[in-house]
């Protein structure tokens, strides 16, 4: 068993701020903007469409990149992921079925009082969700079947014209989840300084903009991911 993780979300770049995190943890998951053309037959949706509390009065109308969908989350009803990039499609190629693929974004903290010990001043690398694959990852860089074009039809790679993706990824229902509550990758002290998930337990030597950077994990990186995100006491752990 083994995993990557996968820089995701809304950003300071698209659309030009991060998705918040509260005092105890929870977040919201926002995606960054479609920036390529898309099919007039499919439904892509704003981010006025999606269920959200943060203000996005400035981009209500934008259409987004929902990527990845997680079932129950914005009205998705499965879990999917495509990517384009060489840069993270090669990891992720190597992946097998069974193995696990975390998703992290940049969060700003919200303006509340008290924000729980482990959560970093300003802005944090969190991982907030993650698939365990249900399927071997598909190799879409010569098009893909017509089972696969039904299974990830949801996708927001299968809604642009032309389709583009050079990995698709599909969850297992049961063992996939967009988290509660957030599983930080930067110090207690400042975003851009990582922890030792990243330093000690990734692939990632944890300098320069490693919050940007595809991240692998062995079995033990991902089994100690996972027993993180299930316990609240995260600075015990993290310790």
């Amino acid at each position: 068993m083994r995993s990557v993780a996968i820089n995701i979300g809304a950003n300071t770049n698209e659309p030009g701020f991060r998705g918040p995190i509260f005092a105890d943890g929870s977040f919201e998951y926002i995606p960054i903007p479609e920036s390529a053309s898309t099919r007039d037959d499919v439904f892509v949706p704003a981010y006025a469409d999606l269920d959200l509390e943060t203000d996005i009065s400035d981009v209500a109308r934008t259409p987004v990149h929902l990527d990845p969908t997680f079932s129950g989350v914005h009205g998705s009803t499965t879990y999917t992921y495509g990517d384009p990039h060489g840069i993270k499609a090669s990891p992720l190629l190597a992946l097998e079925a069974g193995d696990y693929v975390f998703f992290y974004a940049t969060l700003s903290v919200d303006a509340v009082d008290d924000p729980a010990a482990w959560i970093t001043p300003e802005w944090g690398a969190y991982v907030i969700g993650h698939f365990r694959l249900a399927d071997n990852p598909v190799d879409a860089a010569d098009g893909l079947t017509e089972a696969e074009r039904s299974r990830f039809e949801h996708n927001a790679h299968l809604k642009r014209d032309p389709f583009d993706a050079r990995v698709l990824l599909n969850g297992d229902e049961d063992e996939s989840k967009l988290y509660e509550v957030a599983v930080p990758l930067s110090s207690p002290t400042a975003g851009v300084d990582a922890n030792r998930l990243v330093t000690e337990l990734s692939s990632d030597s944890g300098k320069g903009p490693w919050w940007r950077r595809p991240m692998r994990f062995d079995r033990t990186g991902t089994e100690h991911l996972l027993e993180i995100e299930s316990n609240e006491e995260r600075m015990r752990i993290l310790e």
